[in-house]
């Protein structure tokens, strides 16, 4: 199919579980779209796990592709292994470690200085430059995506793709936000810009590209769409995996008992603070660019907010994904049918339409077995399979709940 170059997809962040999710919801809108290839668009926009989805669909990986290398990963020929996340970084160690003495020796001399006015806080407060940036190491990352993107008909080079790509980072010593792939920034390799869009604070040290230091786009912007608008987009596809959680919709709609999220801990607490800070300032711009570009349309498609699955499942977990990403499919289709009279008004300005035989089919699901039967003809076995996973989960979910108001209950 041939490239649209108005046709654009932004994806947001998230971790592990914002890139499963999104691979979920862009496999229900790859099927149920008609007229619109995800590979097949002229603007992607990534921040943070999302540039990692975003560089595989300017380089030509489907939805269905990404979803046989990281969620179906055991059949796939070029698996994602998930502990690459997860590798410590013992280079950050052995940095600041070293440095460690000298600070040492600096703070004692200024506690112990004669008539000093130095306290041994202020003092001693400068051992705080030797704590590593970051727990993990993500140059792992880096070394999949440079591995996989040298294969046939994929590159690692900006200037290379026959679609315009932007990998959206922070610059942490001016908190400016980089596109990497605009012009002037198209140099850095994609595998690199991918490893600094995602180089979250505190858990990844920053990424070092041109002398400079960079961090997870996301500090600035959820999506940074107005890089696809700016750059000419006229049909913008978002998804946005995180929002904050609604306890008393939730309730409301029989979804989970109405306790409110502070029993969860600290974990809880800064998840919800992160995803309310993100989401209001994503909102802001979801209106102000349709003051500035009244001729775009820009759909966005993110979980409700009473979806207790996405908020209270670790953000990066990756042992569930394949739930996970059914969780998403699923919800995205849901979406889709919801939203139907409005997406089709907005879709149809730009020839897409909407499958509703496809939405229709209630037995599509990722959950079969294999993955290797077509939709269309689907497998009965694995469709059991499937349904019964599905009723497990519901079932456990419930009685966690009910078992919630007895345990507090005892606590007290």
């Amino acid at each position: 199919m041939a490239t649209h170059p108005v046709r654009g997809v932004a994806l947001a962040g998230g971790g592990p579980l914002g890139a499963i999710y999104e691979i979920g919801a862009l496999l229900a809108l790859a099927e149920s779209l008609r007229g619109l290839d995800l590979t097949g668009c002229g603007i992607y926009v990534g921040v943070s796990s999302g540039a990692f989805i975003a560089a595989g669909l300017a380089n030509g990986l489907s939805p269905k592709s990404m979803h046989r290398m990281f969620i179906e990963s055991d059949a796939a020929d070029d698996p994602f292994e998930p502990d690459l996340l997860l590798r410590p970084a013992l280079g950050e160690y052995a940095h600041r470690l070293a440095s460690l003495p000298g600070l040492l020796a600096f703070a004692a001399r200024q506690y112990l200085e004669p008539g000093g006015s130095a306290g041994f806080f202020e003092s001693f407060s400068r051992l705080a430059h030797a704590l590593p940036t970051g727990v993990f190491d993500n140059t792992g990352v880096g070394d999949y995506l440079t591995q996989l993107l040298s294969g046939s008909k994929r590159t690692n080079d900006f200037r290379q793709l026959k679609h315009k790509l932007f990998l959206v980072a922070t610059d942490i010593d001016s908190g400016a936000s980089v596109p990497f792939g605009a012009e002037g920034w198209e140099d850095v390799p994609i595998a690199r810009a991918v490893q600094a869009s995602a180089a979250l604070p505190g858990l990844f040290p920053p990424v070092e590209i041109g002398g400079r230091f960079y961090v997870d786009g996301a500090l600035t912007k959820t999506l940074h769409a107005s890089v696809a608008l700016r750059a000419g987009a006229k049909l913008l596809i978002c998804v946005n995996p995180l929002v904050p959680f609604d306890a008393r919709l939730a309730a409301e709609r029989g979804r989970r008992n109405e306790r409110s999220i502070v029993y969860g801990g600290l974990p809880s607490i800064m998840s919800q603070t992160f995803r309310t800070l993100i989401y209001s300032r994503m909102r802001v711009g979801m209106e102000r660019y349709r003051a500035q570009y009244p001729d775009a349309d820009v759909l966005l498609f993110e979980p409700e907010r009473d979806d207790a699955e996405m908020f209270f499942t670790n953000v990066f977990s990756y042992s569930d994904r394949r739930r996970l990403c059914e969780h998403a499919y699923q919800r995205t289709r849901e979406d889709l049918r919801r939203r139907h009279a409005e997406l089709s008004e907005a879709l149809g300005r730009h020839g897409v339409t909407i499958d509703d035989g496809a939405l229709a089919d209630e037995h599509r699901t990722l959950l079969m077995r294999g993955h290797k039967k077509n939709h269309r003809q689907p497998d009965p076995f694995g469709q059991t399979a499937a349904k019964l996973d599905q009723t497990l989960d519901r079932l456990e979910r419930l009685l966690t709940a009910c078992a919630a108001p007895e345990r507090d209950q005892q606590a007290s």
